[in-house]
Formats: structure tokens, C-alpha cells, sequence
């Protein structure tokens, strides 16, 4: 249909119940785009309207440079999606009515930089699908077509006109986020090559504006390499970076409270993402498979294999298939760090102050005290050396009040007033002073992960499955909720949309009886590479969705109480 239709079928149903709105439902050609009316809000109090709108990419003109690599695609994406959202605000409820009448909203990036569903790119043709949210307006529950005409001929032309099209932006500045995005990757391929499990360049602001916001603090100290750990790398666009390059192996992160430590190790846990230029983190990145790990009292777990560092409990129960309904700081921290393993993480992040004290350290007097033999708990320390010889598991720990982990280190690196300085040697030999018992725990088995799900009949019998997202803690599917609050590098509630949908997809499609779990994130992980969005949304792809990290879909199954049943 024509632009046209729709300004005939708005004359139409003008000043007739809400419901009319329905009519407009459809796909209208205008000059430069098309637009689609995806699906139509009940009324102005419910949630927006969804619609799209789809430029053909000859007629959008962005060069094939710019988006040739995913990487670059991603990062071009997000880039007008940020132009967009900008530009939106500028109109959002000039159009007047009830309720949502007018608002004119789309996806709203934060620092990282995420594959979203909000816009997307082909990469065969260069297309450009956008996807937004619009309040219909009415007067009371009576259609004001006027004002919306406003909005789909007035306004969101001009949204669009200097947003999606190449010549709405000046040449350099497109290129200088392609240029980026590739120094980014850069250094993510160099990491492997160089042995690092982590860079963090020179004049990175590490630090944040406050707790509730992510933008870079004002007058913050930059960072800077102790000479010990520089590394310097040439990239394609930047030239010659410096910067401070974590080796794999065992790093240890100490210094005085309020002096930088958790603020290194935040950034180093974000780092698995790109960030936008002047945030302040665009050249910290980290092994894009690590893990945040920590103590989640109370959580679910099921069968999973935590014999490595919990066995031979007074109650006889196993704990190679281990399931607990509410799980103690250290049953939990044990049960995070093998779904880790099985998710493929090569680098573990620790904060002390998150972790569970008897998990990560039993020290001399009270081996002594309590025997080894009469404590079910291997702690952390016994195993750090094993996970990185063995698994090439590489840990990244702040300590702040424990110096046994000094004995287990390949480097300790002190962060004094936001100011790192290496002080392995110094560590090592102030160590001696203070031996700790040789380690007398066996070798640890791997893990066992055959963990099969089992079919949910009654599930694939019920067509009215009904999903929600709360915020970056929780989401739930036939009000069966999963707690994500302490899964820390979820970072964009989109996330969380997009993971809700994949659990849904998984319990319908995937989990047969036959798959273990490992096996069905590893089927789900493949078809989000090929298909991005597509691969778990068979019903329309909406506009507030961002892809997690293999790793995330993980933690999200593992989290299932009623949702999954493990055999």
C-alpha cells in the first residue's frame, strides 16, 4: 500500500472508538522508506504501538566498508540508533491525547555497544530495519487520527530522513566509528596471540560518575601501566597504543579500601563488551568468554558437579550431582564457578567482598583446628593453581584482606589512589615470612556436565505463555520468575528481553529429553550466530531486544527452578 492509503484510512476511522485503530495495521510505501505497522496498542493507556521501518539500502547509501565485518556492522548500528533515539526526544508527545498519546520512543543504548534489535542492518544488501514504539493518540478512547497523521507524516520523516541515510552524517564521523570498532576487535584477536587475558590502555577512566550512572567520572585519574606489565600494540586506525597487559595465569588485585581495586576489576568485567569513544573504557578489553563470579545465597541449583571443591558432606549427599533449592554462600559461589567451566569461560573474575570467606580460604590455624578430613570444603586457593594448569582457567582476584592468595600468584598488582602499581617480587618475598600448609586435597575430576532436560508436556500443550522482564533482575515465563540479580555483566534490561524469549524458544523447541544442558545452550548459541534474532523469535522481532553472550544464556538456564527439570 501507499503512503497515501494510510492518510485515507486515518480520515476514515478519525473520532471512532479505539479499536478502528486496527485498520491501519499494514505495510505503506513512502518516498523513501517503507513503513509497517507491526501491531496496534488495545488502547492509549496500554504499551505503544510497534512499528518499523525498513530504507532500502541502495537508497540509504552506506558505504560496504562500513559494515563488511559484524563487528563494524554492530557498531554502525548502534551508532544511528543512537542518532535516532536522540532525535525522537525532540518529538516525543508533541502530538497530544490520553494516556501514551504521542510518545515516540526507541531503543536507548548505555555505554556498551550491543547487537539490538532496535536496528539492523543487512549485511547482503545493506537494508536498514528500524524498529520503534508510538502511543496512537486519542481523546479519552475516542481516535484522534489528526495528531497521529502528525507523527507518521510530519514528524517521524524527518526522524528518519536524518538518521538512516549516509548523507545525514558527515563522512569522518561514520568512519571514525568503524575505526573503532576495528581497533577494538584488533586488540581482542592480539590477547590470544600475546598470552593476555586482559589490556587496559593508558588515559582509560576507569571510575564512574556515581552508582547510578555509568558515564565517566569528571577530573578522574587516568590510568597508567606500571613499566613492569606495558605492552604495546599497533593497531589499524589508533597507530601505537600502551597499556597494561594482564597475563593469563593467576592475577591478584590488592591495595587499601577506596582505592581502585573493585573499580579495575568493574571495568575489566565490562570489558567483554565494546564501549562507545569517550566513555573512557574503549580500549579496556577483556577475553570476551569471562566470567564474574561470586556467592549468591539462596539460589537454585540443579545436579550440577561440585565435588571438585565440596564433597563428603555429614549428610551423605552428593555432590557430584549436587541440587539444592537454597544454597549457601559457598555451595553457590562452587556451583557458579563449574557452570562457568561448562560455559566455556577461560578467565574467572573475583571480588573478595562478594565472594563466600570459606569458599575462597581456609587459613593455617584452622586446618589446624578443624582437620581437612572433617571439612567438606576445598577452598578456591587449593584449586587456582589446578583450573589454570589443567583447564586454562585464568583468575583475576581482588583481595584485600587475605594474603594466602600471594603464594598462588604469577603477578599481584596494588592499586594505590586509583594508581596500579606491580608488586609481585615485594608480595612473594614478604610471602615467605608466612608459609602456608602444602596443599593436601587430590586432583580434582572434571566436572561432570550431562545434565539432560527433561521434555515440559504440559508446557508445549499451553499456548498462552506469558513472558515479563523486570529491570536487570529478573525475568519470568508463566510467572515461573528466574533471579539475574547476581548475574553482574548483564548490563542492558534488553538483554534480559532477549534472554526471556530464548528460555520460551528453548522449553518449546529444544529441550526433547535428549539434550543436556550444555548441549542445548551450544544448539541455541549456534543458531543465534547464523540467525541473530530470527533463530528464537518465530512470532515478529520486536524492537527492545539486545543479544546476551553464550555465557549469559547459561547463567539464565541454570537459574530455572520450575522452569527446567533436570534429570
Amino acid at each position: 500500500m501507499r503512503d497515501s492509503d494510510l492518510r485515507e484510512c486515518l480520515k476514515r476511522i478519525d473520532h471512532k472508538g479505539y479499536p478502528a485503530y486496527k485498520d491501519t495495521k499494514g505495510k505503506y510505501q513512502f518516498a523513501d522508506y517503507i513503513l509497517s505497522i507491526d501491531h496496534v496498542q488495545g488502547d492509549p493507556f496500554a504499551a505503544p504501538s510497534k512499528v518499523s521501518v525498513l530504507v532500502d539500502g541502495k537508497r540509504a547509501g552506506f558505504e560496504t566498508a562500513l559494515y563488511d565485518e559484524k563487528y563494524k556492522r554492530v557498531a554502525l548500528q548502534d551508532h544511528l540508533l543512537r542518532r535516532m533515539a536522540v532525535k525522537v526526544r525532540e518529538y516525543s508527545f508533541k502530538a497530544k491525547g490520553s494516556g501514551k498519546s504521542g510518545l515516540i520512543s526507541v531503543s536507548q543504548p548505555g555505554q556498551e555497544i550491543l547487537n539490538r534489535s532496535a536496528c539492523v542492518i543487512n549485511t547482503e544488501n545493506g537494508d536498514i530495519t528500524l524498529r520503534m514504539e508510538i502511543g496512537f493518540p486519542a481523546n479519552g478512547r475516542t481516535i484522534n487520527a489528526g495528531e497521529l497523521e502528525k507523527i507518521l507524516f510530519e514528524f517521524l520523516p524527518v526522524c528518519v530522513k536524518q538518521t538512516l541515510f549516509y548523507h545525514a552524517y558527515p563522512k569522518e564521523e561514520l568512519i571514525r566509528t568503524a575505526n573503532l570498532a576495528e581497533d577494538q576487535q584488533c586488540i581482542r584477536e592480539k590477547l590470544s596471540e600475546l598470552g593476555l587475558a586482559a589490556f587496559v590502555a593508558d588515559g582509560s577512566i576507569l571510575p564512574r560518575k556515581s552508582g547510578i550512572s555509568q558515564l565517566p567520572m569528571k577530573e578522574a585519574v587516568p590510568f597508567k601501566t606500571p613499566k613492569s606489565m606495558e605492552v604495546e600494540l599497533e593497531l589499524p586506525h589508533y597507530g601505537t597504543i600502551k597499556g597494561m597487559g594482564i597475563k593469563k595465569g593467576i592475577t591478584l588485585i590488592v591495595g587499601g579500601g577506596y582505592h581502585g581495586k573493585s573499580t579495575l576489576l568493574k571495568a575489566l568485567e565490562l570489558g567483554v563488551y565494546n564501549h562507545i569513544a569517550g566513555d573512557g573504557r574503549e580500549y579496556v578489553i577483556t577475553d570476551d568468554t569471562a566470567m564474574k563470579l561470586r556467592a549468591e545465597d539462596g539460589r537454585n541449583i540443579q545436579k550440577v558437579d561440585i565435588s571438585m571443591f565440596i564433597r563428603n558432606l555429614p549428610n551423605g549427599k552428593d555432590t557430584v550431582a549436587f541440587y539444592s533449592e537454597d544454597a549457601s554462600g559457598s555451595t553457590s559461589q562452587a556451583a557458579n564457578t563449574v557452570e562457568a567451566m561448562e560455559a566455556g569461560a577461560k578467565v574467572f573474575l573475583i571480588d573478595e567482598d562478594t565472594s563466600a570467606t570459606n569458599f575462597m580460604i581456609r587459613d593455617e590455624l584452622m586446618q589446624r583446628v578443624v582437620q581437612r578430613d572433617v571439612e567438606p570444603i576445598i577452598p578456591f586457593i587449593d584449586r587456582v593453581r589446578e583450573l589454570y594448569e589443567n583447564s586454562g582457567i585464568s583468575t583475576i582476584l581482588v583481595a584485600g584482606s587475605s594474603g594466602s592468595y600471594f603464594h598462588k600468584a604469577d603477578c599481584v598488582l596494588q592499586m594505590n589512589r586509583y594508581v596500579p602499581v606491580e608488586i609481585t617480587e615485594l608480595a612473594k618475598r614478604e610471602a615467605e615470612k608466612f608459609p602456608i600448609a602444602e596443599d593436601c586435597a587430590d586432583k580434582a575430576d572434571i566436572p561432570v556436565t550431562a545434565r539432560i532436560v527433561k521434555r515440559d508436556q504440559a508446557f508445549l500443550k499451553d499456548n498462552r505463555i506469558k513472558t515479563k522482564v523486570m529491570g536487570k533482575e529478573s525475568i519470568s515465563i508463566n510467572k515461573e520468575m528466574v533471579d539475574l540479580r547476581y548475574v553482574e555483566q548483564l548490563v542492558d534490561t534488553e538483554q534480559l528481553a532477549a534472554l526471556v524469549q530464548i528460555v520460551k524458544y528453548m522449553k518449546l523447541h529444544c529441550f526433547d529429553g535428549t539434550k543436556s544442558l550444555g548441549q542445548a545452550a551450544e544448539w541455541m548459541e549456534e543458531r543465534i550466530s547464523k540467525n541473530e534474532f530470527a533463530a528464537f523469535c518465530d512470532k515478529g522481532i520486536s524492537g527492545n531486544m539486545a543479544l546476551p553472550r553464550k555465557q549469559e544464556i547459561y547463567a539464565v538456564l541454570n537459574r530455572c527452578r520450575g522452569l527446567l527439570k533436570i534429570e
